[in-house]
């Protein structure tokens, strides 16, 4: 049996050593300008673990399972020495959640900082979330919201929806928007035995419930790709206690190549 591979001979703890001082005096003064260098070197030490990594991330909804595909940031040094990390992006692919696959998702934190306190307060606002869902989530979905229909994708890009009973008897095209976490699907085009009409802009539309988001997100945009539903959905704010032994926690299990990647809860 292979032994897991530590990387600790990379130090990559130092920076938790460099700001524990830091965290100890963040909620009675400001970050001094000696902060910069350790906040830089914390954030590509968490950057060269996490890339390519396949994490597991505890949700009240169920496990995230997700391998990180880009984690960057516009740092510069007058915004780390006062804890400012400007706008950070992530990106993920082959994401698991509850029974539904995805193939990929970013998220775009804005505004990211360091407020200080006991503990510190990691915080963003606001966050951008798009989702790429395929379409055999898609059909999920229909299944439990709109039972008689079945929805698909094609390589074209564009929507359709047939009787889910009978399938074979045609289609009607649809354009979509969002209306909080309600789906309205707008019929554009008819086919019946190849024969394709267009329909009025008039016709009624047809109403599909959204799932309703964790910690208080809520959708924002819906466009259709080859395939795939991109889903777009934003909080106002994030935040979470970074108490020093949660960060080493982090750091201490992202160190360890080899073994399966549990992070504590981040939401």
């Amino acid at each position: 049996m292979t032994r897991p591979l530590s990387l600790r001979r990379f130090d990559p703890l130092r920076p938790v050593e460099m700001l524990s001082a830091l965290w100890s005096a963040a909620a009675v003064a400001p970050i001094s300008s000696g902060a910069a260098a350790a906040y830089r070197t914390l954030f590509f030490t968490l950057r060269r673990l996490v890339i390519g990594r396949r994490l597991t991330v505890g949700l009240d909804t169920g496990d995230l399972v997700l391998t990180v595909t880009q984690f960057d940031s516009r740092l510069d040094a007058r915004g780390l020495s006062v804890g400012q990390l400007n706008d950070v992006r992530l990106a993920a692919r082959d994401i698991r959640w509850q029974n539904a696959e995805f193939d990929h998702a970013t998220a775009v934190l804005h505004n990211v900082h360091i407020r200080p306190s006991v503990p510190p307060v990691l915080v963003a606002a606001p966050v951008e979330l798009t989702l790429e869902v395929p379409a055999p989530v898609l059909d999920g979905l229909f299944e439990s919201a709109a039972p008689r229909l079945s929805g698909e994708i094609g390589p074209d890009g564009v929507a359709r929806l047939r009787l889910a009973r009978r399938p074979g008897a045609g289609h009607v095209e649809v354009d979509a928007r969002l209306d909080g976490s309600t789906l309205w699907l707008h019929p554009r085009g008819l086919t019946l035995r190849r024969t394709r009409w267009t329909l009025p802009g008039g016709l009624p539309a047809y109403p599909v419930r959204l799932p309703e988001l964790p910690h208080g997100l809520q959708f924002t945009a819906i466009t259709f790709a080859p395939g795939v539903v991109r889903l777009s959905a934003s909080v106002p704010q994030w935040r979470m206690e970074l108490p020093l032994t949660h960060l080493e926690d982090i750091l201490g299990q992202l160190s360890v190549i080899g073994r399966p990647l549990r992070l504590p809860r981040l939401l």
